[in-house]
């Protein structure tokens, strides 16, 4: 009985653990875009989530897998597969520096979100009263004696947040019927931007960092079998919370005339005005989403610092004693994306200028991470042969094409906010680059199985003359 209760501890520790990578992702810009998905087009966007956690599910279990199998993080990894090449530094580099500056740029966000939250509740307290003490709770995380530590405390503020947002969104009490139809029946409505809210949900569960904090921070001795648990319940948790907003957005604009919803301008005031005006969400509701609200900016403003610490310390993985999570290096990392954000939020300025870039490199970095993450994970030399299966390299195929889809568009939205012109919602151009980005995803599956075989055939041969010279000698 003991044994038995020592078994679901761990297992209920592993799952609290592996929730901070929902913890990473859902935050206010989640929040924000499932609540647009659900304002404009109700349910029939609920589908794009099931593929977002589907998707996420394929790159982290990928990402925990090569931490696992070959007991480095999936920045050592990136280093160890082009250790030999002259473009090594370069993309250690340009990864870790887009990684760090998206996470400082976007910090701000994460805490004045998690600001507006409080405000639900605290309306006449200051903004900078709420930013400085949610900034001196985030710095006094990363002392804490562990990173697993922090993680199971995030953990369990994502459970409080998917109780919160679940229950505002019983409270409205949607359509199951829409909502069944909405997750199985894909539509793509026929709105000018459709497609790039459907890239902008997907993107937003599907982060680059999120990839580094869960390889980051995977025990090596874990199972991969207790790793596709975890992450297996956290991830889908947190597509139920995004699928929560997304019925709760809905029921702001529901019975509204299509001509009235068109016309309405989307932002954060709306959303929280639209709330308050619902009479089908009471002031208790009210408050408990106003606490969501605050748990997925709160979550974020750690997860964002913690991740730019530990992909820094992947690209000095020789010099690990100096970057463990109590380091001074490690938190000079960390401490300083967290400052940004801070000191923006007090000033309460948003800084656009590093947004756009960060838009610009984050769109560009994420389809190579997925890009790096098939070659590694096909690659025998770093995987100690467990290499993908076909069928599982058909499904990350498909998700490489999506995020270069998103990159691309990522790129064209930050050339659209510098040029202040209309580009990125231009629907024949939308299809032009999905089929191009389609070409392109096929060409790189191709040189990546070239590689793959090439690898195996040099490992066979190895063994091979291993096992005849032993012979030659043992004779």
């Amino acid at each position: 009985m003991n044994k038995n209760k020592k078994n679901i501890r761990q297992r209920i520790a592993n799952v609290l653990f592996w929730s901070i990578v929902s913890a990473a992702f859902i935050g206010p810009g989640t929040v924000t875009t499932a609540t647009k998905a659900g304002v404009y087009f109700h349910y029939d966007l609920m589908w794009t989530m099931v593929f977002s956690v589907i998707a996420c599910l394929l790159l982290q279990e990928a990402s925990a897998r090569i931490a696992i199998f070959s007991e480095m993080n999936l920045g050592e990894a990136i280093a160890k597969h082009f250790e030999n090449k002259s473009s090594k530094y370069f993309i250690s580099v340009l990864i870790i520096g887009s990684i760090i500056l998206g996470s400082a740029a976007y910090e701000t966000g994460n805490i004045l979100g998690s600001v507006e939250g409080l405000r639900f509740v605290f309306k006449s307290v200051p903004k900078p009263i709420f930013v400085i003490v949610l900034g001196i709770a985030a710095f006094l995380s990363f002392r804490m004696k562990s990173i697993r530590t922090v993680a199971q405390i995030l953990g369990g503020f994502v459970y409080l947040m998917g109780l919160a947002f679940l229950l505002t969104a019983i409270s409205v009490k949607p359509d199951i019927s829409r909502i069944m139809q909405g997750v199985f029946v894909p539509t793509i409505p026929d709105v000018s931007g459709a497609g790039m809210l459907i890239l902008g949900i997907i993107g937003t569960t599907v982060v680059p960092y999120d990839l580094f904090l869960g390889s980051g921070i995977v025990d090596k001795t874990q199972t991969i079998r207790e790793a596709r648990l975890g992450l297996s319940i956290a991830i889908i948790l947190g597509g139920i919370i995004s699928m929560s907003i997304m019925a709760v957005g809905s029921s702001i604009t529901d019975g509204w005339t299509a001509e009235s919803i068109a016309s309405l301008e989307f932002d954060f005031e709306f959303m929280k005005s639209g709330l308050y005006l619902n009479s089908l969400i009471n002031d208790y509701a009210l408050y408990i989403f106003g606490f969501g609200m605050f748990a997925a900016g709160f979550t974020s403003a750690i997860t964002a610092p913690l991740a730019s610490a530990i992909t820094a310390r992947s690209l000095f993985s020789k010099n690990k004693e100096k970057w463990e999570s109590k380091s001074l290096r490690f938190q000079l990392v960390a401490g300083g994306v967290l400052i940004v954000g801070v000191v923006f939020g007090v000033l309460q300025v948003k800084p656009v200028p590093a947004i756009i870039i960060a838009q610009a490199f984050n769109g560009f970095i994420l389809p190579f991470i997925s890009i790096f993450m098939l070659m590694i994970i096909n690659n025998p030399a770093v995987m100690k042969k467990r290499i993908n299966s076909h069928f599982s390299n058909v499904l990350m195929g498909f998700v490489v094409w999506i995020t270069l889809l998103i990159g691309t568009f990522n790129i064209l939205k930050a050339v659209q906010n510098v040029l202040n012109f209309e580009i990125a919602n231009n629907d024949l151009l939308f299809v032009f680059i999905s089929f191009f980005n389609l070409l392109a995803t096929i060409f790189i599956i191709f040189r990546i199985y070239k590689y793959r075989n090439k690898k195996l055939t040099e490992l066979r041969n190895e063994e091979f003359n291993n096992e005849y010279y032993k012979h030659i000698r043992n004779n």
